[in-house]
């Protein structure tokens, strides 16, 4: 029995079907020998013959190509300016910011202070969640 490889990157994938493809190997045999290494949740057949058709017709690139999509709003200008805005009032609410900076969504603005700024809310204040039990007291 062969070692199972877990969670492999999409283009190791590709190049291990761009190589059998090469070998003249079948795809339905491909999609076999992909479960076989790499586990049940690795990739369809369906998209294993779909790559060896884009190999056969001159495709070469195993990696994803760029895509256009709405780009993000966040970033780090945007970040220190809502950073100094709750540091401003700590008593806010995700609505107060929300009309500071319309152009924001609600949920992004959440998503910044939680995730991006680490802040957590505690009874009515927000408070940093990398203090310690001292600092809260204080």
């Amino acid at each position: 029995m062969f070692k199972t490889i877990s969670d492999p990157a999409d283009c190791e994938v590709r190049s291990v079907i761009r190589f059998l493809n090469a070998k003249k190997v079948r795809p339905a045999e491909i999609h076999r020998q992909l479960v076989e290494i790499y586990g049940e949740n690795v990739m369809t057949d369906g998209m294993v013959r779909k790559w060896v058709r884009q190999f056969n017709d001159g495709h070469t690139n195993v990696h994803d190509e760029a895509r256009s999509g709405r780009p993000s709003v966040v970033n780090d200008g945007l970040v220190a300016k809502v950073n100094e805005k709750i540091r401003e009032s700590k008593r806010f609410t995700i609505r107060m910011l929300f009309d500071d900076f319309p152009q924001i969504s609600k949920t992004v603005l959440h998503e910044i202070v939680t995730n991006r700024l680490n802040y957590r809310k505690l009874c009515s204040r927000w408070i940093l969640k990398t203090l310690t039990d001292v600092h809260k007291t204080k």
